[in-house]
């Protein structure tokens, strides 16, 4: 859940991140007026602290939408709290009425499209309607004009915030609502990943069980048919009983064998089966993957054990590495087979870092245990950090493997 906990952490950056135009709209429309000499502190208090209760509900109300929670009371006390900073702030669109904006970001990326457009018009409305009554009290004025409170002077005002209102309601919302739709995509995937990988499992399950009822049932169905005979045949015919008993520990040494052969078989990786798998992965991650394999297959000794490898190897990659790019290299004569994984991402280490990684079995348990895999089949296991960024693993057994 690392990549989805980082995802809902962005999402939640995002969709607060217009707090910001928030605080500092109002810190400049402050300090404008100041400088003119109009700005009422009083009312500035009581907007700057419904501000700051605002600030604090919408955080929460923002951790709720995300979690798909529609917590009916904290919308309405947080669209309160805006429109108290609104009123007693001048509702400017840029300074105090910013918060009718900011709460509406939020509230309308969790309904339908239709109720975030009634929304926004009934935000935009109230938002025009608020700022011409400030500028009609003489709140503040966009230029010290004489008319500056004739009916010329409001429509303008009108007109203009009108505008400001509707870019930034559509602005916010159609960004907090891609974020949120982007966001919610990330889940349902990574939960389609995981339905995914449990589905595999089952029918792996499902097969091995499969197998084992074909391998095992019908011998044991011939086992019971033929101790049954032979008990039966045990007064009257002990020679024939006998024989039968003896059928039944060929068959029962058979089975055992095939029982043998088939978890031995489940639990051989194929290195095959193993590369492509890997591609994928790397693929699905965003790293560009290039394999490069002999023309014939790996000897059949030593390719499980170069399957562990990849593995090990690429899951490495995903975990201690930006790349962008993986190369799996396969080669192998009559003497030796080599296995190398290439990629980029990883930082520059000092060669005195790369002796203490050698010693600590750096960097991680996965390596460690490919150099026991290979040490037990005769092989060895080499790490080295390129000064361009690039992290090699290679692997190298010596051919035939002994035993």
């Amino acid at each position: 859940m690392g990549e989805i906990a980082r995802a809902r952490r962005l999402c939640w950056w995002m969709l607060t991140s217009f707090l910001g135009l928030l605080w500092g709209g109002m810190a400049l429309s402050a300090l404008a007026e100041a400088g003119r000499g109009a700005q009422p502190w009083p009312l500035t208090a009581v907007s700057v602290v419904a501000a700051a209760g605002f600030t604090v509900l919408y955080l929460r109300l923002v951790s709720a939408v995300i979690e798909s929670r529609y917590p009916v009371r904290q919308v309405v006390l947080t669209g309160v709290l805006a429109v108290a900073t609104a009123v007693t702030g001048g509702a400017q669109p840029f300074g105090a009425g910013m918060a009718l904006v900011v709460w509406l970001s939020v509230v309308a990326v969790g309904g339908s499209r239709r109720r975030a457009f009634a929304l926004g018009v009934a935000t935009t409305l109230l938002g025009v309607a608020l700022s011409a009554a400030a500028a009609a009290s003489g709140w503040w004025h966009l230029l010290d004009m004489p008319d500056a409170r004739g009916p010329g002077w409001l429509g303008a005002v009108a007109v203009a915030n009108t505008a400001m209102y509707a870019l930034l309601i559509l602005a916010s919302v159609v960004s907090n609502r891609l974020w949120l739709w982007i966001y919610r995509l990330a889940v349902r995937a990574h939960e389609g990943m995981e339905a995914h990988a449990r589905l595999a499992v089952a029918e792996e399950r499902l097969r091995f069980a499969r197998d084992l009822h074909d391998l095992v049932g019908h011998r044991l169905s011939a086992i019971a048919v033929k101790t049954a005979l032979a008990v039966r045949l045990s007064e009257g015919d002990p020679r024939a009983a006998r024989d039968e008993m003896t059928s039944v520990n060929g068959l029962t040494r058979t089975a055992l064998r095939e029982l043998r052969e088939a978890v031995r078989g489940y639990r051989r990786l194929d290195l095959g089966a193993e590369l492509a798998s890997v591609r994928g992965v790397l693929e699905a991650a965003g790293v560009r993957c290039e394999l490069r394999l002999p023309y014939r297959e790996m000897p059949e000794e030593v390719a499980p054990v170069f399957a562990y490898a990849v593995r090990e190897a690429v899951t490495n990659v995903l975990k201690h590495s930006a790349a962008t790019f993986c190369a799996i290299t396969l080669s192998f004569t009559a003497e030796r087979a080599e296995l190398e994984v290439r990629n980029d991402g990883a930082p520059a280490r000092e060669p005195a870092d790369e002796r203490a990684d050698e010693r600590d079995g750096d960097p991680g348990n996965g390596l460690e245990g490919m150099r026991e895999r290979m040490a037990a089949v005769g092989g060895g296991v080499t790490v080295r950090h390129g000064t361009d960024g690039q992290f090699i693993v290679k692997a190298v057994v010596s051919l035939p493997i002994p035993g």
